[in-house]
C-alpha cells in the first residue's frame, strides 16, 4: 500500500459557496498576482490592511476545500479498494490538489493571514460517507462527481470576475479538474460525451 503524506481539495457543495462569493467580492490584484505565481503582477503591496484581511479569509475557505480534497484521495488511497494504476493516478491527482493548497498557503502568509489546518482524515471520511466506498468503482465514481462538479465551479465564475488574471487562474484551475474527470472516465469505461460545451452548463 503507498503512504500518502497527509496534506488537501474537494467537497463540491462548499467549493461552489466559496467560487460563487468570490465572484462577488473578487480578490486584490496582489491576491490575484500570487496565485497566479507572478509576484510581481502582485505588485509590492495589497490594497491595504482590510483588503489583505478579507483577501486572505476567502482564500482561507477555498484551503480548507482544498484539505478536504486532499483527505478524499487519502481515503481513496489507503481503503485498499484501489489496483496499482489506479492508485498511482490518485497520488497524482492528490499531489496536483496539494499544489492548488501550497498556492494557497503561500497567498494567504503573504497577506499576512494564518492558513487553516486541515481536519482528520475520519472527519473526512464522515463527510464523503467513506462507509459506502465497497469498490474501486465507487472511489472512482466518487471523484469522478466530485471534479467534474469542482470544473464547473470554476468555470461558472469566471464571468463574475472583472480582473481578467483572477479569471485566468480560475480557468487553469478548471482545467486540472477536467483532466482529472476525463482520466477517471477512461478508467470507468466511459465515453466521450456525445454532446460539445459539456463542462460549464
Amino acid at each position: 500500500m503507498r503512504s500518502i503524506e497527509k496534506s488537501s481539495g474537494l467537497v463540491l457543495p462548499g467549493r461552489r459557496q466559496f467560487l460563487r462569493a468570490a465572484g462577488v467580492a473578487t480578490l486584490s490584484a496582489a491576491t490575484v498576482g500570487i496565485l497566479a505565481g507572478n509576484p510581481a503582477m502582485a505588485g509590492s503591496k495589497a490594497k491595504g490592511k482590510k483588503s489583505a484581511e478579507h483577501d486572505a479569509g476567502i482564500l482561507n475557505v477555498a484551503l480548507g476545500l482544498e484539505w478536504e480534497g486532499i483527505g478524499a484521495y487519502q481515503l481513496g488511497a489507503e481503503s485498499g479498494l484501489l489496483s496499482k494504476g489506479v492508485l498511482d493516478v490518485a497520488v497524482l491527482f492528490q499531489s496536483h490538489h496539494k499544489a492548488h493548497a501550497d498556492a494557497l498557503v503561500g497567498a494567504i502568509k503573504q497577506l499576512g493571514g494564518k492558513p487553516v489546518e486541515p481536519k482528520s482524515n475520519a472527519d473526512y471520511a464522515a463527510a464523503l460517507n467513506a462507509a459506502s466506498l465497497k469498490s474501486e468503482a465507487d472511489v472512482l465514481m466518487l471523484a469522478l462527481k466530485l471534479e467534474k462538479g469542482a470544473a464547473n465551479a470554476y468555470l461558472g465564475v469566471i464571468p463574475s470576475f472583472t480582473d481578467a488574471a483572477f479569471a485566468q487562474v480560475s480557468g487553469r484551475l478548471a482545467a486540472d479538474e477536467v483532466m482529472h474527470w476525463t482520466a477517471l472516465a477512461q478508467a470507468l469505461g466511459k465515453s466521450i460525451p456525445a454532446e460539445a460545451l459539456s463542462f460549464g452548463a
